[in-house]
């Protein structure tokens, strides 16, 4: 399989559009609803509860929705699936933190902040120094007290300041050396001054989730780690890594990706051209994606797919109704290629690049 990394010219452009939006971080709920949500038929779900619990006795919804906006002011026009749904994990691209329902309502968004102040930890500001101000710095632009997730994006520390992706002038990308431990002391006093309920880490292998549960006085473990999954990535051991301490594993990209040449691996299959998904997917008059996201359900991960399109986000919630049958789930494991789409390779040379060990 052919590898590509994307230039650093094409990820700043990329990166000028995203700038003017806001991301959120995963949220995390503690409530349960008061009545089963109205998606649900009468199939019995034996594989996985619609909520994943998290070690700190509260609950993460199993399904989840990642706008991709492309113009920020779409968002006002929030699409009325999300409201009829029972997804209550986002991981949205905004401008404001109160999204405007097409009846007039509003709902807030928890734990949303911008690309280069987030909820979610961003490269530049691993110094456990940077860590409290930025997310503080967050809950002042949102006018919040507290923000439900509050995670890692990446292990790799970037040199400190106000640009994202720092380069030299010859284009050399500019790390920085910064202790993962130390990063997540600042998340959990974070935490302690009830400025996040949880803390958590995304794109960590074994050996990085090692470096924080094996943290001498370790106060807080992550309750929930995101990576790539996906029926072409199934990563089965880290699954279980994570399963035996207690952290959910949260899969991005579970439908595969856009394809976007700048960001992934676009000489690798389409997951959704996938025959076997299809079929599975016309016995029960479903999607091919809805069987992907199904499959991931049933398997425990927790699933975030990304979409700004309505009838989408529609049929990703529809995956409540019906089962797969453990034959089903086993042709599906059977399709794991070890496909990387977003492979991040333009970073292959940092001490803590994820994906250089097995899992």
């Amino acid at each position: 399989m052919a590898n590509r990394s994307p230039t650093a010219h094409a990820i700043q452009r990329r990166q000028m559009g995203r700038r003017r939006s806001l991301l959120a971080c995963a949220l995390y709920r503690s409530e349960r609803p008061s009545s089963p949500p109205e998606h649900v038929g009468s199939h019995k779900r034996p594989f996985f509860p619609e909520e994943s619990r998290v070690s700190e006795r509260r609950s993460a919804s199993a399904g989840g929705w990642v706008t991709k906006i492309p113009h920020p002011h779409r968002v006002f026009f929030f699409p009325p699936p999300l409201k009829k749904s029972a997804s209550r994990m986002l991981n949205l691209t905004a401008e404001s933190h109160r999204l405007m329902l097409n009846d007039g309502n509003s709902i807030p968004v928890i734990g949303l902040g911008t690309y280069a102040d987030p909820a979610k930890l961003w490269n530049t500001c691993h110094p456990p120094e940077l860590v409290k101000p930025t997310l503080e710095k967050t809950l002042k632009t949102l006018q919040l007290d507290y923000v439900d997730l509050y995670i890692i994006e990446l292990p790799m520390a970037f040199k400190p300041g106000d640009v994202i992706y720092p380069l030299d002038e010859n284009g050399k990308w500019l790390y920085h050396e910064t202790d993962l431990c130390a990063t997540w002391e600042a998340l959990e006093a974070c935490k302690e001054a009830g400025l996040t309920k949880s803390i958590g880490v995304s794109n960590f292998n074994r050996r990085q989730l090692e470096m924080i549960l094996n943290k001498p006085d370790l106060k807080y473990k992550p309750v929930s780690n995101q990576i790539e999954c996906h029926p072409y990535f199934t990563q089965p051991k880290l699954l279980e890594f994570c399963r035996q301490h207690d952290i959910v594993l949260v899969g991005y990209s579970p439908l595969g990706t856009s394809r976007d040449e700048s960001w992934v691996n676009v000489s690798s299959p389409p997951l959704l051209d996938d025959p076997v998904l299809n079929s599975i997917g016309e016995k029960y008059n479903k999607t091919a994606a809805q069987v992907a996201l199904r499959f991931s359900i049933q398997r425990g991960v927790v699933v975030i797919p990304k979409s700004f399109n309505p009838e989408r986000i529609r049929e990703n919630f529809q995956i409540f109704d019906f089962a797969l049958t453990d034959k089903e789930m086993k042709s599906i494991e059977a399709l794991n290629k070890n496909i990387r789409y977003v492979e991040l390779l333009m970073w292959k040379d940092h001490p803590e690049y994820p994906f250089h060990e097995e899992y």
